[in-house]
């Protein structure tokens, strides 16, 4: 909760330092960075471990940011980050930060998930039927995974609607183990 809280005022602090034209740039750079540290073990100790000065992990991070089209802002940010010792907390900013562009933007994120590709034409439809639900635009993400056997799964933020198999089996499978 704490770590949200905090991730969040960073976010919000960058955002609102920022021009236009540089939110989306920022955007893609914090979601690689964040994805990044989560999946880099190296990366990680570089910027975790005492035995790197400050100076080299604001360097390292800065490089990151050139290379992945990060704003000059953006890499004063990560200086910062580097500088209060909030590095770890990178993921959750670029998350919080996505959150600020989408609502900027006027758009909401959506991710679809079905056991096969759906194909193009039923991905408009979708797309559209949410836009119309929502009454705002949306931008859907579709994802394959065969362990959901049949049907979709949408996702909007924290809620989720299941229409899959494997759903409806884990729900099935609660009710009668449920005493």
């Amino acid at each position: 909760m704490i770590k949200t809280a905090v991730a969040r005022r960073y976010a919000q602090a960058l955002f609102e330092s920022l021009d236009v034209s540089s939110i989306e740039p920022t955007r893609v750079a914090l979601k690689a960075l964040g994805q990044a540290i989560k999946d880099s073990v190296p990366l990680r100790h570089v910027v975790a471990s005492p035995a790197f000065s400050p100076e080299d992990k604001i360097a390292v991070l800065a490089e990151l940011g050139s290379r992945l089209g990060c704003p000059p802002a953006g890499k004063a940010f990560l200086g910062q980050l580097v500088k209060k010792n909030r590095v770890a907390f990178l993921p959750e900013i670029a998350e919080a930060f996505a959150k600020l562009a989408d609502a900027a933007k006027g758009t909401q994120p959506v991710i679809v998930f079905s056991a096969t590709a759906i194909p193009p034409d039923e991905q408009h439809q979708i797309s559209n039927r949410l836009r119309n639900m929502l009454k705002r635009q949306v931008e859907v993400t579709f994802h394959t995974d065969a362990r959901y056997i049949a049907g979709i799964q949408v996702r909007l933020g924290s809620t989720v609607v299941d229409n899959t198999v494997r759903g409806r089996l884990q729900a099935m499978q609660h009710l009668l183990t449920k005493e």
